[in-house]
């Protein structure tokens, strides 16, 4: 939160309730401030009352009640003592004795013109705490200048109301992260602005204030009606919220935001005079044909169209069931960094590093706890030597490789040429198990059940090729062979077939 004053009202209120437990201007002899603002009514009673506060529907009250939290948990490293010390800070009387002090400026009488308000606000806050593009461009719109007297307060209400709701809305991570494409070079404190920046044409490597300034020229000329101003950014949301409604746009434009298309393009093709729901749709299909503009039989690992192609495959898969109403989870799949991970492990070769513990921790869990694994003499010996290795001060590498290749044996893990095929390839979250990259497919498999059993999200089709859904003959429940690979590249065909160049040329 930026509002200092909020800040240390926040501050003086846990002292009050908390440690003196009566009134400061009993204790004190003089009352705690008072905060009071044309559009936060109520903003003056929450503080009040923030001790007991449930849980915040405002933006502005949420922010309130973190900086609560952030107070008291800062106090409950420090004793009686301490409290008394910050108190007689925060009070005290004299001029000459440690005190907080709040610095107002008054400019409402020099402050005719907007450019002049502006201009003052920067040098002031010049090595403050920065405020955010959302922020300032609030505050443009805020202001009384923009209706009569009589409307003023009305116009700010209904901005500030709407406002919040909208920002509510961005901040539900399954509705932020079909939307906005992950990037660690972008962070939204407040994700209004990433409406702005979309509305102003921000990109990377423009600075900071780039938006802002693009809404105070708008503010500044005189000719910008602020009501269709605020229309079109909640025209925006309203947009975006009408297609995260919809099950199918959810998805496929999710897709499509995923690959790096542009959601302010597809906006502007939804808007356009011509274009009818169906139309979209149609414009939707050809972008993600394009996405996925590849023959399946020919893909291999570290091939850029692998990983949309499964993910489409999830959100095909998804789509398809239409009773079940289940949606892929964008949030999840961006936050936990999903990737490509081999189905049977294409490891060969004795592993080496510290990669060599992780996989024998994994080891010994399925061992000991998969029901698939009998307790046979061989197996036993596995365990025996696996914790042997596991409390060395050193690890043996000799006696490491030959766990590895008893193991690789003991598993049937022969030469497999189409491990790298995407056959043999799927969706998994990178942080299921640091060593599943190396584990054989029994292990892998147990794995994931167990992990689905304990309601670890799981993606569907992941989970579908370790239950061995797509193989038309079983004849090995624990074991990846080609003819399973195969069969699963065959359910990949069918489910994007209408994606998917058709055979011997593309479509149109």
């Amino acid at each position: 939160m930026k509002c200092p004053q909020n800040q240390g009202r926040t501050l003086l209120s846990y002292l009050e309730k908390e440690h003196l437990r009566r009134p400061v201007n009993e204790a004190f002899k003089k009352p705690l401030y008072s905060l009071e603002y044309e559009t936060r009514q109520n903003c003056e009673n929450f503080l009040q009352n923030i001790h007991q506060a449930p849980e915040a529907d405002n933006i502005d009250f949420f922010f309130m009640t973190q900086a609560y939290q952030t107070v008291k948990l800062w106090f409950s490293e420090r004793d009686y003592n301490d409290n008394n010390k910050l108190l007689n800070c925060l009070l005290a009387k004299l001029p000459d004795d440690r005190s907080v002090k709040f610095i107002w400026y008054d400019i409402s009488d020099e402050c005719l013109g907007n450019e002049y308000a502006v201009d003052v606000f920067s040098r002031i806050n010049i090595g403050k705490i920065p405020l955010t593009n959302a922020e300032l461009v609030r505050a443009l719109f805020l202001q009384r200048g923009h209706s009569q007297n009589g409307e003023v307060r009305l116009k700010q209400l209904q901005i500030a109301s709407e406002w919040d709701a909208i920002e509510k809305q961005l901040q539900a991570p399954s509705f932020w992260h079909f939307i906005n494409r992950f990037s660690k070079h972008t962070h939204y404190e407040t994700r209004i602005e990433f409406i702005f920046d979309l509305m102003k044409g921000k990109k990377r490597g423009d600075e900071a204030f780039f938006t802002f300034h693009k809404f105070n020229a708008d503010f500044t000329t005189g000719k910008t009606d602020v009501d269709q101003l605020w229309m079109e950014v909640k025209y925006y949301f309203l947009t975006f919220d009408e297609w995260y409604q919809d099950r199918e746009l959810y998805h496929l434009i999710g897709f499509l935001v995923e690959c790096g298309e542009s959601v302010v393009e597809l906006k502007d093709e939804s808007e356009r005079a011509s274009s009818t729901k169906t139309k979209f749709r149609q414009y939707l299909h050809r972008k993600i044909h394009k996405q996925v503009n590849c023959q399946l039989s020919e893909l291999s690992y570290g091939d850029a169209e692998v990983k949309k192609v499964l993910l489409l495959f999830n959100i095909q898969t998804l789509l398809a069931t239409r009773e079940a109403d289940i949606r892929f989870p964008f949030d999840r799949y961006k936050r936990e960094n999903w990737d490509i991970e081999h189905i049977r492990s294409q490891t060969d070769t004795v592993i080496t590093g510290k990669e060599r513990f992780a996989w024998m921790e994994d080891l010994i869990a399925y061992f000991e706890k998969s029901r698939f694994s009998k307790n046979t003499p061989e197996v036993s010996g596995f365990i025996s030597s696996i914790k042997k290795l596991l409390t060395q001060p050193k690890l043996d590498d000799s006696a490491f490789t030959k766990l590895f290749e008893e193991v690789h044996q003991h598993f049937e893990q022969g030469n497999a040429p189409w491990a790298d095929e995407l056959g043999n390839l799927t969706l998994l979250d990178s942080g299921t198990n640091r060593s599943y990259k190396n584990a054989f497919f029994p292990v892998k498999r147990a794995r994931i059940i167990d992990n689905d059993r304990q309601g670890v999200f799981v993606p569907i089709c992941t989970k579908n090729v370790f239950l061995k859904y797509y193989s038309l003959t079983l004849s090995e429940l624990m074991y990846w062979n080609e003819s399973d690979a195969q069969d699963y590249l065959g359910a990949i065909e069918q489910t994007l077939k209408d994606y998917l160049p058709m055979q011997g040329g593309e479509n149109e």
